[in-house]
């Protein structure tokens, strides 16, 4: 079944990632899909046009040294034949997508005493579990740490997340703010973040520096920032990226949630305005009940004592962006701060696994981005630091957004190795 039509996939703006016809209620299969990554060597406008024919699913289309796409079973004879440098992704996309989705069973602690269990890190989980396991996680430790919701989704799932503090007591210090998993597909983003939040409860008690940095700062952490989204994931399509929003006068599903947020969301370049974009930004600055509920949180945070450090994790390419997003030439006025900061979190997570991550401001770094949550939170939030991280993988054969389950945990732990580093030097 052709998924994209070329001339929308290719005509849409620049920041354009997938489907591009109505999406309807299905159960997308992804069986003998090959994925590829093909060099542009600078120049992914000549590729694309070459590529034009093909029904390809873009996985990312925004870097300008490789496309990643996947092609149809019927169709990768006739690929393979442009004589393209490529390398492969993934063999059969449908096979791997199958691996990923062989959830382990969860089976809750409550009552038991007992900590969660880390072999929760060995695979993926379905998102009933995922809350099941935050509740469980909390219950443990219920005298620094409580469940919240900041609101709810478009189709009225809450947006929960943990906050954590330490011998201050509760909302006593400025914030350390994580999201998770704002774009559907990016499933390493939330089981990160849940790594995270599992250390920063379980070795407080243990670890002096752990205290430490409990004993400095309250932590709001949501891993799941678009649980329509997500859910549709698990459910209809491994690949969807936006929320589940529809909108009158539109056939096609979904905004950008990190498209909306309202500065810098009306400068061109950085989103889409087609509903039926990847990118697509809503039809007003913050007008995704999802947003709205970010923003008035992220408000909050900014009247009571303030945010110090503001990280929204993604995948996947292995960065760590700073500001901005909307302009190339734009640098925070703590820029060079934030670069000496930045560059130590990449040296302590290379001292895990050998993983490098490249860092450096969004737009330069990688591409023009609008209506985000770093600049948002940067100009209007007062965050002192606001980052994106884009995680595992980096290279061909890491999998893109189907992260193979095995690693998760490797992922978890580097993040975590560098966040020790991050949180005692900001």
């Amino acid at each position: 079944m052709k998924l994209f039509t070329t001339a929308l996939l290719f005509a849409a703006a620049p920041m354009a990632l997938g489907s591009a016809v109505p999406q309807l209620e299905r159960k997308m299969t992804y069986d003998g899909y090959k994925v590829f990554r093909i060099s542009t060597h600078h120049n992914p406008a000549a590729i694309k046009s070459k590529i034009a024919k093909f029904a390809a699913i873009p996985f990312n289309l925004d870097n300008n040294e490789h496309l990643d796409v996947a092609i149809p079973p019927e169709e990768v004879a006739a690929f393979e034949k442009l004589g393209l440098e490529t390398s492969v992704m993934h063999q059969d996309l449908g096979k791997d997508v199958a691996e990923e989705g062989n959830f382990a069973t969860y089976e809750s602690t409550v009552g038991t005493q007992a900590v969660p269990s880390l072999t929760w890190f060995n695979s993926y989980h379905a998102y009933a579990d995922h809350r099941t396991f935050f509740n469980d996680l909390q219950a443990s430790f219920p005298s620094n740490s409580e469940i919240f919701e900041i609101g709810n989704s478009f189709q009225g799932r809450p947006i929960f997340g943990i906050h954590i503090w330490g011998s201050g007591g509760k909302g006593s210090k400025p914030a350390i703010y994580f999201h998770g998993t704002v774009h559907a597909r990016e499933w390493i983003s939330a089981k990160v973040v849940e790594y995270i939040t599992y250390q920063l409860l379980t070795q407080y008690s243990t670890d002096t520096a752990i205290k430490a940095i409990r004993d400095k700062y309250d932590f709001y952490i949501l891993p799941f920032v678009n649980p329509d989204g997500f859910v549709y994931t698990q459910t209809n399509e491994r690949l969807w990226r936006k929320n589940r929003q529809t909108r009158s006068g539109a056939s096609c599903v979904g905004t950008d949630i990190n498209r909306n947020w309202p500065y810098k969301w009306e400068v061109t370049g950085g989103a889409s305005t087609s509903p039926c974009s990847e990118t697509y930004k809503g039809q007003a600055a913050g007008d995704t009940p999802e947003n709205k509920a970010l923003v008035a949180f992220t408000q909050k945070l900014k009247a009571s004592k303030g945010i110090k450090l503001y990280i929204d994790w993604h995948s996947y390419g292995q960065y760590i962006l700073l500001p901005y997003g909307y302009n190339c030439a734009a640098r925070a006025s703590n820029h060079a701060t934030q670069s000496s900061l930045a560059s130590g979190l990449a040296t302590r997570i290379r001292q895990s696994y050998g993983t490098s991550f490249t860092t450096g401001p969004s737009c330069s770094t990688l591409y023009q981005t609008t209506g985000s949550a770093p600049d948002y939170l940067t100009d209007v939030g007062g965050a002192t630091f606001a980052w994106t991280i884009e995680l595992r993988p980096a290279g061909s054969s890491g999998g893109g957004f189907v992260l193979p389950p095995a690693q998760i945990l490797p992922s978890g732990i580097e993040q975590w190795e560098g966040m020790k580093y991050l949180l005692a030097n900001v």
